[in-house]
């Protein structure tokens, strides 16, 4: 069983789009029952929001529903329990070390870092608005992740 835990800033954006995103995909490949995937905030602010209505919109234009989700703020027992926790950004790293403490399982990887772009940033919506280029960012870091997690099958 692969656990992932995709996490941004407040977890109405980019990580839920990712969530959702790697849902489908596992769904689609037919490897659901493989995988636990979830997301969460490393901030408080959004907790129990929904997903940000232009992020669910990107969402369904491409046919991915996103209904109940809750924002929700990470926590060490998820450190604990998922195999991977895949941030958006560098700021976002940074900040859950302050929630979960030292990354000491090397569980800890930015999201672009699967699409052959180590180190590059999703860049965070909310203040771009440009809902597309994180629905391709996400979109490409969700297939090489699942790529990555799927070689040898």
């Amino acid at each position: 069983m692969h656990k992932i835990l995709f996490v941004c800033h407040g977890n109405i954006c980019r990580s839920p789009m990712a969530e959702y995103v790697m849902k489908r995909l596992v769904e689609e490949a037919g490897l659901a029952g493989e995988f636990e995937i979830a997301s969460a905030a490393t901030s408080t602010e959004e907790i129990g929001n929904g997903v940000y209505p232009p992020a669910r919109r990107k969402l369904a234009e491409h046919g991915i529903a996103c209904e109940g989700h809750a924002a929700r703020q990470i926590t060490r027992s998820d450190y604990r329990h998922y195999d991977r926790i895949v941030v958006m950004d560098a700021a976002n790293k940074r900040n859950l070390a302050y929630v979960v403490g030292p990354d000491e399982a090397h569980k800890v990887s930015m999201l672009l870092d699967y699409a052959g772009r180590p180190g590059q940033e999703v860049a965070d919506p909310w203040y771009t608005g440009d809902f597309e280029a994180t629905w391709r960012d996400v979109l490409a870091g969700c297939k090489g992740l699942l790529k990555e997690l799927t070689a040898g099958l």
